[in-house]
Formats: structure tokens, sequence, C-alpha cells
């Protein structure tokens, strides 16, 4: 692929190195990260490579990010990946780098970079970044191969998504070959605290399910203080509905600190990301996110996803 080709040279041509993800990273967001840094430190370990961004308490034990400073942007180039908008992008001084660069799988709805490579045929921006080495010949490290694994895993809901093509269990089955734990890595990433057991067991005593299959839970601070648990920990139960064979497409309405609520929504076959840019968001036709600013917005974005499934 040119755009493989048009990135490397970009990589070349730059001595330092800094690489973004989203805010609030999955392990896709980590390993496309972490393992585009790795594959990069194996061929050109001359180069000053970092990855910036919060340290996610749930993650840490997959990535942890660099140290940074305001001056290593300074002539430097700034890899963004696996995320849509710079209203996501964490750590706003990607802005001072000379070059910036945008690799990532969602809809390319706001067009930022001076390179921009997107494909929305790619199961995860870490399907992409393997993608990438073997556009460019560039061998992974036995890290890099098990960062991408990671994130594709993720991203596919350990394949099981629909997203999960050919090509994904091609690259997947490549990754496998390298030398790390596959094992251990599957074990941490499928297990849950006894916590987010509860908790997953609260959304299943209190979802709503309409009579066409649109399902909603709400999780306000007040459930989030019971259970102990942090909006990113919620992330581990978003997929709970999707288990139930009269769901077909569903909302987990999380109340932020600030009194407005994130919304994750997921459909097993109806594109519900029309609804979530109506409400700023967006994302994947079957996989997106939304923000909602009052509890008549819940109900507006409900009546919606309902609406769905009524019209069909």
């Amino acid at each position: 692929m040119e755009i493989c080709h048009q990135i490397l040279e970009k990589i070349k041509a730059y001595n330092t190195i800094i690489i973004h993800r989203h805010m609030k990273p999955d392990p896709d967001a980590l390993g496309s990260q972490l393992g585009l840094k790795a594959l990069l430190e194996h061929h050109f370990p001359e180069k000053t490579i970092k990855v910036v961004g919060f340290n996610e308490p749930t993650l840490t034990w997959l990535a942890k990010m660099d140290q940074v400073e305001d001056t290593d942007y300074q002539g430097a180039l700034a890899i963004i990946c696996d995320t849509a908008n710079t209203a996501r992008i964490d750590d706003k001084r990607y802005l001072n780098a000379e070059t910036i660069i945008k690799i990532d799988h969602h809809p390319n709805d706001e067009v930022y970079g001076d390179l921009v490579w997107v494909d929305t045929n790619s199961s995860s921006a870490s399907e992409m970044i393997a993608l990438f080495a073997e556009a460019t010949n560039l061998e992974l490290s036995d890290y890099a191969a098990k960062m991408l694994c990671a994130g594709i895993i993720g991203d596919t809901g350990r394949f099981l998504y629909p997203s999960t093509s050919a090509r994904t269990l091609r690259i997947a089955s490549q990754l496998r070959e390298h030398n790390f734990d596959y094992a251990e890595l599957t074990r941490k990433m499928d297990t849950m605290s006894f916590k987010i057991a509860k908790l997953q067991g609260y959304v299943y005593d209190h979802l709503e399910v309409d009579e066409n299959g649109a399902a909603r839970v709400i999780l306000t601070q007040e459930i989030l203080r019971k259970y102990d648990v942090t909006d990113a920990e919620t992330a581990a139960i978003v997929g709970a509905p999707g288990r139930i064979d009269t769901v077909s497409l569903w909302g987990i309405f999380v109340e932020q600190a600030d009194g407005h609520y994130r919304v994750r929504l997921r459909s097993k076959f109806v594109p519900i990301n029309e609804v979530a840019k109506e409400h700023d968001g967006g994302g994947h036709p079957l996989a997106s996110g939304a923000n909602s600013y009052s509890l008549e917005e819940n109900e507006l974005i409900y009546q919606k996803l309902k609406n769905l499934l009524k019209n069909r």
C-alpha cells in the first residue's frame, strides 16, 4: 500500500516520534500505540520514540506511558492512533509537533493531520499497524506482536464481532506465531474483578428491554459508588446485554461526575452510529458512543434506538 510507504518515509525523516491515542483508552488504543512504538524501536533504535497519554488504572497491566516533555515536540513527528476526531486525542500537545499522521479505522468524519490513513475495513487500529509492518517489510518484535494481538482481541470482542474479517484472522494467526504468552494475555483480558461481576448482575437485573429488542440500563453516580467502580471500569460490562437473545441493540448510560451521561451504544445488526452523531458522539455502525446532558436527552436517545427497530 502506497500510504504505508509514505508513512514510513515520514518516520525515517524524524529523530523524535511521539505516539498518541484517544482518551479513556481501550486495549486497541494501547495495543496500536505500544505496538507501533515497539515496531519502530526494533528497526530504528537510534530514534527517540515515546508514547503519551493518561495511564488508565484498569489497563496499566498491559501498558504504561512515557514521560514526555514539552520540548520533545520541537521538530517532532506525532502519530495519532485509533482516534477519529481531535476532541478525543489524549494530550493536546500533539499540535506542537512539526508533522501529524492519523492512523485510524473509524469513519473519517473529521479529517485532520498532514498524512491520513483511515481504513474502515480493518477491525482495529492494531490490525492496521500489523498491515503497515507487512506492507513495508518491517519485522515485528515479539512484544509488538503481543500488543497488536491484544488490540485486535479487544476490538473484535475475541473475534465475535462482524468487523472480524478473513484478513483479521490471518493477521491474528501470524501474530500468534510470535514468542509471547498468549494464554496469559487472553486470560488476563477475560478476567473481571468481583465488583464488576456484581455490577454485571445489576445490569441484568435492571435492563429495560422493549418488545422489539431495544434495551438500556442507567448507571448513576450512586450505583457506581455502591459497586465501587469507575466509569472506565464499566467498559467491562458493555457487551453484557448483547448476550441476551431478545436484545438487538442497547445503550449503557453512565452518569459522570459533572452530571452528564456517557452513552455506550451497541447493536447486533442495525447501525446506531447516526444516533450517536446526533448526540455529541460517533463511531462504528454497530459500536458507538454518545453524550447526554439531561434525563430528557436520555429518553430521546432511547426513543431513537427503539425507533430504529420499530421502523424496520
